[in-house]
């Protein structure tokens, strides 16, 4: 199968399911709320679904991605990028829920809350608070209480929780056993659902191949197909079990306990992965423009503008970028705090922060690439090509558009990967030193900020520590293997040894 039609397909169903979801959720009695990201990550979606569309008209850029998808590494991590980008699209559509008519009012009345299409679906976990710490799959609080005994007595002992296994008599007999159960029906339950997912991909596949969909079935699990469908499969069934067993276990317990206000952990980690990826994609966004066009005017004009623009981006990268980012937001605190009937709930004071510090990490991170595309420009403007087009009179603009930034985009490509893993980790760096994200956001950053005050008490709390990092762990190292695949696929150095070695 080529490219061109899984990306045809791939971008037609995604389409098909956001018109689906737009025309579901149009007819809920609830209060829709657009939040600055989020108008900014579904126009980020479009012009990635738009970049496939071109990138599958033209063979030099689909060439490349056809070694992605042919890499084994790089498709396993696709797959959980994938997964993290469904949860935080998820929690990028906002509304707010009506309240009880009790004064039977005219105009309807909506909650102060905000909340999102994960919120809804996890209500469940969601208000499922406790007191305070649980440890994972406890039943019990984490520290002794006095307890006052219906004879009058008192007595110190771990209280019971009022969900995480609530539904145990004895959970010191019955909760080994009743996690056992839950896991194995669990595991039997996502099997199955994996199980109908790859008959209807191997039958799609022999459709596609015209081919029967016994002898598919043999070249997918052999991998003897262009794209490694088996490995793509395995990562599949990884992702759906650990679902399964996340979404069974999590309406019986607290698989990763609980935070000192009782709130679920797990949930928490869920709602931290949009504020990452928003971190990495949005901030990238600011960045582009500035380093595109500066670099390439830089590189190809050189003179009065080189020199300008390199005084730009070396005064910037002389600023402690910390110090900088510390000044932008503590000045946007001062303005929303003398400016409160411009928000009307938290949601927008946190969203206008979050947005705030894309801004402040693009204007701060754009010089690294600025410098690569000047040097890359510079070497450009002496090809033969391009002194011919200017012999000819060709326009310069025109050379840039035609010559100089198609040449320079497989640079562009790997440093956006690459500066993806970073942003993450930089979110989670500045909100634990206080100048990130508004506190009242989830993100792995506060958690790990909240987490550090709790690793000195007796006994210790680590299971919010340990949550955070398996989930930044996890992204950031597909981000990273994705990049590695998208290196090799689109640097020409890597290319023409590959070319030379299997010659």
């Amino acid at each position: 199968m080529t490219t061109k039609k899984i990306i045809g397909s791939v971008t037609l169903v995604f389409v098909a399911a956001s018109v689906l979801l737009v025309f579901a959720v149009s007819f809920l009695p609830v209060k829709f709320v657009v939040l600055w990201t989020d108008v900014l990550i579904f126009i980020l979606c479009a012009m990635c679904m738009g970049f496939a569309a071109y990138a599958s008209q033209h063979e030099h850029l689909r060439a490349p991605w056809r070694e992605v998808a042919r890499d084994r590494v790089g498709v396993i991590a696709v797959v959980f990028l994938s997964a993290y980008l469904v949860i935080g699209l998820l929690d990028s559509v906002h509304f707010r829920m009506p309240l009880p008519d009790v004064k039977q009012s005219t105009e309807q009345q909506y909650s102060n809350d905000v909340l999102s299409v994960l919120d809804w679906m996890a209500t469940p976990v969601r208000e499922g608070v406790e007191k305070s710490y649980s440890a994972p799959f406890a039943a019990h609080l984490y520290v002794k209480e006095t307890v006052d005994l219906p004879d009058g007595s008192k007595v110190r002992l771990y209280p019971r929780l009022q969900h995480g296994g609530a539904h145990l008599n004895n959970p010191e007999q019955e909760r080994s056993g009743d996690i056992l159960n839950t896991s194995l029906s669990s595991i039997f339950e996502g099997m199955v659902v994996w199980a109908v997912l790859t008959v209807l991909l191997i039958s799609w596949l022999a459709r596609r191949h015209h081919r029967p969909v016994s002898e598919m079935f043999g070249l997918v699990m052999r991998g003897r197909t262009e794209i490694p469908w088996h490995v793509i499969l395995l990562a599949t069934a990884i992702l759906i079990l650990f679902a399964m067993l996340a979404m069974n276990l999590s309406g019986k317990y607290h698989i990763f306990g609980t935070d000192k206000v009782g709130q679920d952990t797990f949930y928490q980690t869920l709602k931290s992965i949009r504020t990452g990826l928003v971190i990495g994609t949005l901030t990238t966004l600011v960045m582009l423009p500035f380093a595109i066009l500066a670099g390439i005017a830089a590189g190809y004009f050189r003179g009065l503008a080189d020199d300008v623009i390199q005084y730009v981006y070396t005064t910037l990268s002389s600023i402690p970028g910390v110090l900088l980012i510390a000044a932008a937001i503590l000045m946007l605190q001062v303005y929303m705090a003398t400016h409160p009937e411009l928000f009307e709930t938290a949601a927008a004071r946190a969203d206008l922060r979050l947005l705030f510090l894309c801004i402040i990490l693009g204007v701060t991170s754009w010089t690294g690439l600025c410098r690569l595309l000047r040097g890359e420009a510079m070497k450009l403007r002496e090809m033969d090509y391009i002194q011919a087009a200017v012999a000819f009179g060709v326009g310069h603009f025109k050379i840039i558009g035609r010559h100089i930034l198609p040449n320079v985009m497989h640079i562009v490509l790997i440093s956006i990967v690459l500066d993806f893993s970073s942003l993450v980790l930089a979110e989670a760096v500045l909100s634990y030193v206080g100048v990130g994200v508004d506190p009242t956001m989830n993100s792995w950053g506060n958690m790990i900020n909240s987490a550090r005050l709790e690793m000195a008490r007796e006994p210790i709390v680590w299971w919010p520590l340990l949550a955070a990092f398996i989930f930044m762990f996890v992204l950031v190292l597909s981000a990273n293997l994705f990049a590695d695949a998208v290196r090799d696929a689109f640097d020409p150095r890597l290319r023409r040894s590959g070319l030379r070695a299997c010659l």
